[in-house]
């Protein structure tokens, strides 16, 4: 009995401090603190590597690393979207590019020069810290809805899981496609809800949206359809937006990020205490997100178009 009722007042302990410290976006600085505290931490690039966003499992394979998945993810966007067929030297934008991840594959295997923006002064520094000697990598504190790029400055440009921290998605793709030179590519990956026009939410899943805005500085989710149309009608646009769903290639990655903590526990121990509950606050959203995009609430978009 003194188990279970520890077991319970433990888990209602949790519970507290997730609702009462949810992250609420607020402005872009919201953003940037919580990305300055998660990078400042060092937990999430200790458990998942230098790489935040999700990964790519393809079908029919199992045993995938976690880690190989993320590094497959940035490849097979590369090969979707076209970036494959630029030439060495192409001017890269990477808009949200965290630590780094994806502008060192973009640079070390495809042999682009490329500019990495962040809002997150933490995670510049970082990036800067991890990036080689001699790699065509740069790395600049900077509010994607307010690029401070020539119109059409790069050759491609790159956003990977970045689009749901912005308030205004409209500012968010006219900005990325301006900098962008005529038939210039843009290579794009988010989070977006189901068309809720269309398809209206009942009331437990408003109850799971609310959460998932909440607890990771989210304003807004739209769905595939709404993004590919504000790309579509941009001035800056080409015209032609292909977009897809890639939740059947990614949604392995929530129960992945639980399980790294399992199979990496000294990775959370040597961090002490304080990362032990870190890292259970984290665990019922990514288990809301996992329930969101498995039932298609949410959905992973990737999108294409050309400047």
């Amino acid at each position: 009995m003194f188990e279970l009722l520890l077991i319970f007042f433990c888990l209602l302990f949790l519970s507290i401090i997730w609702i009462i410290n949810a992250r609420k976006y607020i402005s872009p600085r919201t953003v940037a603190y919580a990305y300055d505290a998660w990078t400042k931490d060092k937990l999430l690039e200790r458990l998942w590597g230098e790489h935040i966003h999700l990964g790519f499992y393809p079908p029919r394979k199992k045993n995938i690393d976690f880690r190989e998945a993320k590094v497959q993810f940035v490849h097979e966007l590369v090969k979707w979207s076209g970036l494959d067929k630029l030439p060495k030297g192409s001017r890269i934008l990477d808009v949200g590019c965290g630590i780094g991840g994806s502008s060192r594959i973009l640079a070390e295997c495809y042999g682009f020069n490329v500019t990495g923006i962040t809002i997150s002064p933490a995670q510049v520094n970082r990036a800067r810290e991890l990036t080689p000697l001699g790699l065509n990598c740069s790395f600049q504190v900077m509010d994607a809805l307010n690029l401070k790029f020539e119109d059409g400055e790069f050759d491609a440009v790159w956003s990977v899981e970045a689009g749901a921290h912005m308030n205004d998605k409209t500012k968010f793709a006219d900005e990325m496609l301006r900098t962008l030179r005529p038939g210039g590519y843009l290579a794009l990956a988010d989070w977006n809800s189901r068309d809720l026009r269309e398809y209206p939410p009942s009331f437990f899943e408003k109850l799971v949206l609310k959460q998932l805005l909440e607890q990771w500085v989210h304003p807004k989710f739209i769905s595939i359809k709404e993004f590919g149309d504000i790309l579509r009608t941009s001035q800056n646009s080409g015209g032609k937006v292909f977009s897809e769903n890639w939740n059947s290639f990614t949604n392995p990655s929530w129960y992945d990020s639980i399980l790294e903590g399992i199979r990496r526990p000294l990775t959370i121990l040597s961090l002490g205490p304080l990362a032990i509950i870190k890292s259970f606050r984290e665990i019922p959203t990514i288990l809301l997100m996992n329930w969101a995009f498995r039932k298609g609430l949410m959905e992973f978009g990737v999108y294409k178009c050309r400047g």
